[in-house]
């Protein structure tokens, strides 16, 4: 596996001494919007606080509508899924191990048409090779839109797998 050659992921002795804001303007890009060609960069997602056990990011809403004129689910689980990769990470060592989705899943509550969309993902469980996380996303007036869930597997860097 090779990792994005402008990722400034902090090593684990950096998170001592980093801010959550810190840690997050690191994933967000040297630019700050987003390591280019990630999903993440083409989504507009830009992280807010890191920590090992809770997240947060926004997205907007423009750009990433579906037909009807609403935020695109898809695009909310993209969210999802980015925050629990990146918290997985802030797990790890990244220089021995990295962690990607296996499993995703979302209720959608709340169609969204404009403004900014926020997730906040919160470490549920944590093991040896698998973690969970829960993430809810609100809107800009504080009000749920879509609830999810997912799991992430840890692999080694330089593994074949994944």
């Amino acid at each position: 596996m090779t990792l994005h050659p402008d990722l400034n992921f902090p090593t684990p002795e950096d998170l001592a001494h980093l801010t959550p804001e810190e840690v997050a303007g690191r994933m967000n890009g040297p630019q700050g919007s987003g390591l280019r060609g990630t999903l993440g960069a083409r989504l507009g997602i830009q992280f807010l606080s890191i920590t090992r056990e809770r997240l947060s990011a926004r997205m907007p809403v423009e750009g990433n509508l579906q037909p009807a004129g609403r935020l695109h689910g898809g695009a909310n689980l993209s969210l999802a899924e980015e925050l629990a990769s990146v918290g997985s990470w802030i797990n790890l060592d990244p220089r021995k191990q990295v962690a990607v989705g296996v499993d995703l899943s979302g209720t959608h509550v709340r169609g969204v048409s404009g403004g900014f969309v926020t997730g906040e993902a919160a470490l549920a469980y944590r093991g040896r090779s698998v973690l969970v996380w829960t993430v809810e996303i609100k809107d800009e007036r504080g009000r749920l839109t879509s609830l999810a869930r997912c799991t992430c597997t840890v692999i080694s860097v330089g593994s074949s797998r994944g």
